[in-house]
This record gives C-alpha cells, structure tokens and sequence, in this order.
C-alpha cells in the first residue's frame, strides 16, 4: 500500500518548476507610478489644481464658460457708453476694440496676482498635511487666469469684426506679449504670496494699489493726455508703467497692426525678468517659514 500512496503524495506536491510565478497586487503599479520625478509631480498638480479652480469656478453656472466671453463684451459696452457720451472719448480710433483689449489685459493681470497674493494662505491646509513645493500654488493661479484670458481673446475677435479690422500677421506678436506679460505675473505673484504670510495687511493694501494703478494706466482714456500731465517725473512713470508697457504692445500688434516701440518692447522684456527674478529670490527665502503662519 506504501507503495500506492508514494506517487498520489508526489502529484500532490507541487515541483519548483510547476509552482505558479507570485503575481504582483493590482495596485501595484499605480503605487510605483506614484513616484514621479520632481517635475513630471509639479506637472500633474498644475495641471490638477488649474482643473479644480476650471470647475469650480463655472459650477452650477448655466451659461459656464460662456461668460469668459460674456464678461467682456459687456463690460466693453457698458464703458464704450459711458465714456463716448459722458467724457468724449469716441474720437479714439476703434474704441470698442481698444477698450477691450485693454480690459482684459488688465484683467488677467489683476485676477492673477490677487489670487496669487492669497495663494499660500488658502492652501494652508494641504501644506500641514502633504510634502509639495510651494511655488506651485501661486503659478497655478497665473496659468488659470491665463486660461480665463484665452476664452476672451474670443470676444476680442467678435469685437474686431463688428469694427472692421481685419487679422494681420503682425498679431502673431501677440503671445510674446502675453507670454512676458504672464512672466511678470509669476513673479508679482511669488512675491506678494510670500509677503502675505507675514503681513496679512498686504492683502487689503494691494487691492487699493490696483485700483490707483489701474486709473494710472491708460485703459479707457486717450494715451495722449499722459503728455498734458503738468509734471515729467510724473509723466515719465507713466509710461515706465509696465501695464501701459504691456498694453500698449497688445494694442499696436492687435489693433493698429504695428510694431510696438523698441523702448516698450524692452521695457516688457525687464519687467517681466526683473518681477520673476524678485518674485523667487523673495519667496525661496521664506518659504520655509510658511509653515509656522499659515
């Protein structure tokens, strides 16, 4: 019977050979993915968080990003009324359209650099908790206002039809414009959102500042008049500006299908590296500190 047996127990234990290979869990892959190398990281949580803001933005909206376009053609409108009626301003060639060019110009400026300003501040609960680099939070914010921006480039193309100006290959300047003018943002933002971690005063400063930099510039009143200003020093702040720098090279490119003056060009070119190259000096040597104020 020994002899019976002997075959049954070795069929029934398995060789070396026969044995299945361990197969690896389901999650397994998914775990190691997880391991980005630092930039492919900051990628997927740029790209995740402008995703978030998108939606949140124009949730339970019924005309959604509609209103990226929506937004500035009526604030074109109301202001193209109020100002040619009441202030004379209609001789300005194209008005509609150099208003709206200028508005959302200042517009993505404003929004990025407010919600950059509070960008640290409002992640505080995610920094407690996970390992991430900081400076993602204030770029996020530029690249969602650039995003806002590019839906109402179509409301500019709508208003260059209504006025008869057709597209020339001169606004393929155009991006360089906006890429230096988000370069500058980037750094305004680094800046600001660092500096209110520590002086929560800032934030309501700077709103004010907007405000007196916005009248400062020549958004919806004639360029011209920055020359009837009694003062030169004053005069040559003006046009140190870098939002009348950026508009007005948005404007001639756009608009009057020109180059833009070589002193504008220039001026766009060291505003934007010298806001970035603050912006990060400032942030990276307080960054560490946020922790303990936010």
């Amino acid at each position: 019977m020994a002899s019976d047996i002997e075959p049954a127990e070795k069929d029934a234990t398995p060789s070396s050979k026969e044995s299945p290979e361990p197969t690896a869990p389901a999650h397994a892959t998914s775990a190691r993915d997880a391991w980005y190398p630092a930039g492919k990281r900051d990628l997927f949580i740029l790209r995740e968080l402008v995703s978030k803001d998108f939606k949140l933005k124009y949730r339970r909206s019924v005309l959604g990003v509609i209103w990226s376009v929506l937004n500035p053609l009526l604030m074109m409108l109301v202001m193209s009324l109020v100002f040619s009626f009441f202030l004379r301003y209609d001789n300005i060639e194209h008005y509609p359209l150099y208003l709206i060019v200028a508005n959302i110009t200042w517009q993505v400026f404003a929004d990025s650099t407010n919600a950059g300003m509070m960008s640290i501040i409002d992640a505080a609960p995610l920094l407690k908790k996970v390992r991430v680099r900081k400076s993602v939070f204030p770029v996020e914010k530029v690249l969602f206002s650039l995003v806002n921006f590019l839906f109402s480039l179509i409301a500019v193309f709508i208003v260059m039809l209504w006025e008869g100006v057709p597209p020339t290959p001169m606004m393929l300047l155009a991006p360089v414009c906006i890429v230096l003018l988000m370069l500058f943002c980037v750094g305004l933002s680094l800046l600001l959102s660092a500096l209110a971690v520590f002086f929560r005063d800032l934030i309501h400063l700077w709103s004010v500042l907007l405000m007196a930099w916005m009248y400062a510039t020549p958004l919806f009143w004639p360029v011209s008049m920055i020359e009837q200003v009694p003062y030169h020093f004053v005069r040559v702040l003006m046009y140190v500006n870098p939002m009348y720098n950026f508009v007005t090279f948005m404007r001639d490119t756009v608009i009057y299908s020109t180059l833009p003056p070589t002193e504008v060009i220039v001026s766009c070119v060291v505003w934007a590296l010298v806001s970035l190259g603050l912006g990060l000096l400032v942030f990276r040597s307080r960054e560490r500190r946020f922790i303990l104020f936010i």
